[in-house]
């Protein structure tokens, strides 16, 4: 079980586990979040916490749940990588249409979701 102490290095490792599986490097996800490197390297280590803004962001890009980034167990983790989106030599704002790309079906897929289960 994780202390509240430890959140933020689960939380680093994640986001470090999804953004080499993507091929992207720190810098790009830092122009992405509009942050810097620096930030994002904080971020990886746990050093800081990652705020909500930034953690909802890359909910978005990778297409997971925000919850998703305090997974521990290591099958969850893979599961979620099997289907973030992978691409080579991606600029910025491709990140940004892929993120909100990923959003609206991530919301068609619950609203289809909800209506099933009425």
């Amino acid at each position: 079980m994780t202390t509240p102490d430890q959140i933020p290095n689960t939380v680093g490792q994640n986001i470090k586990l999804f953004r080499e599986k993507l091929g992207l490097t720190q810098e790009a996800l830092a122009q992405y979040l509009l942050t810097s490197r620096e930030q994002i390297s904080y971020y990886e280590t746990g050093a800081r916490s990652v705020t909500t803004a930034h953690l909802n962001s890359l909910a978005n890009l990778f297409c997971i749940n925000e919850y998703d980034f305090y997974e521990e167990d290591s099958q969850m983790k893979n599961l979620n990588i099997c289907f973030a989106f992978r691409a080579d030599e991606l600029q910025p704002n491709d990140l940004q249409s892929i993120a909100q790309f990923k959003k609206i079906v991530r919301n068609y897929l619950n609203m289809k979701k909800a209506l099933t289960s009425e």
